[in-house]
C-alpha cells in the first residue's frame, strides 16, 4: 500500500508523461496537490485503484521551498529522456561522448545522461542544477550577441526585475561595498575575467556560469557625494538559452556564494 511520506515519494510513483488529464499541468504539480490534501492519488488514470491507500490524499502537508526545488530537478531528469544529447551539445557549444554531454560550469566540468544521473567536479547545488538542465533542454543555439542589457529589458524581465534587484543587485553591492576584495575571489573561485570598464564602472567583471549566459557585473565605488551602485547585465540572448526564472535562480544562487566567501572573510 501507498504511504504518503513527503511529495518527492508521490512524484516517484506517477509515470511522469506529463499527460494533464488530471487536469494539473505537470506531473510534479499533482504530486504537490496531493501532499497539501488538494487531489487524491486515484484522481491520476495511470494509477491503479487497488494499489492506492484510501486515506491518501486526505492529509495535510506543506511544500518546502527544497523540496519544490527537488521536484524540479527530478521532473527536469524526466524531460532529458525526450533531448537529442549530442545535438543539444553542438547548440551549447558542449562535448559529447560515452553517452553524456559535458559542459563548463564556471570552468569545471558538468556531466549529465539522458537518465539525468550527473557527474561534476563543482558542489552540486539546486541553483546550478536546475539552469544547467533548462538550459540542455531549451537552448536554441544563437550566437551570443555582445549587446548587454538589464534583466528588464529581456522579453519577460520586466515582472521579475523587483525581485531580482531586492534578491542580487543589492545585496551584491552590499557585498562589495564590504569587501573590496570580492571581485578578486569572482574572479579566483568562479573563472571570471575583468574586462575594459562598461558605462563608465569602475569595475566590470564578466562571470559565466554557463556558456551561453554570461553575466556582466558592473560596480561604481562611493565617491563625493555619490554612493556606490551596482548592476547586473545579461547578453541580449539570454532567454534563447534559458528560462527567465532560471536565470534569476542562477543570479541570486551567485550572490548565495558569494555571501559564503565573504562570511569565511570576516572569520579569518
Amino acid at each position: 500500500m501507498i504511504q504518503l511520506t513527503n511529495p518527492m515519494e508521490i512524484f516517484k510513483l506517477l509515470n511522469r508523461s506529463n499527460c494533464k488529464k488530471c487536469n494539473e499541468l505537470t506531473c510534479m504539480a499533482f504530486a504537490a496537490a496531493v501532499f497539501k490534501g488538494q487531489r487524491q492519488l486515484i484522481e491520476c488514470p495511470h494509477l491503479e485503484s487497488h494499489d492506492i491507500e484510501p486515506s491518501a490524499g486526505k492529509s495535510e502537508g506543506r511544500v518546502t521551498n527544497e523540496q519544490e526545488l527537488e521536484f524540479m530537478i527530478e521532473e527536469l531528469k524526466t524531460r532529458l529522456g525526450s533531448v537529442d544529447l549530442c545535438s543539444a551539445a553542438r547548440k551549447m557549444g558542449a562535448s559529447f561522448s560515452d553517452s553524456k554531454l559535458t559542459i563548463k560550469i564556471f570552468g569545471k566540468n558538468f556531466s549529465v545522461d539522458s537518465k539525468g544521473d550527473l557527474t561534476t567536479a563543482i558542489h552540486i547545488h539546486p541553483w546550478v542544477t536546475i539552469p544547467v538542465l533548462n538550459h540542455i533542454i531549451q537552448s536554441k543555439g544563437t550566437p551570443l550577441s555582445g549587446k548587454w542589457v538589464a534583466l528588464r529589458e529581456l522579453k519577460n524581465g520586466e515582472t521579475w526585475y523587483r525581485l531580482f534587484e531586492q534578491r542580487c543587485e543589492n545585496p551584491l553591492k552590499r557585498l562589495a561595498d564590504m569587501h573590496t576584495d570580492l571581485f578578486e575571489d569572482m574572479i579566483r573561485v568562479f573563472n571570471g575575467k575583468q574586462v575594459e570598464n562598461h558605462y563608465s564602472s569602475d569595475v566590470s567583471l564578466v562571470l559565466r556560469p554557463l556558456p551561453k549566459v554570461p553575466i556582466l557585473i558592473c560596480y561604481w565605488k562611493h565617491e563625493d557625494d555619490l554612493e556606490s551602485n551596482l548592476n547586473v547585465f545579461f547578453d541580449s540572448t539570454a532567454e534563447d538559452h534559458l528560462n527567465i526564472e532560471s536565470i534569476y535562480l542562477l543570479a541570486v544562487g551567485l550572490v548565495r556564494m558569494f555571501e559564503k566567501i565573504a562570511l569565511r572573510h570576516s572569520f579569518q
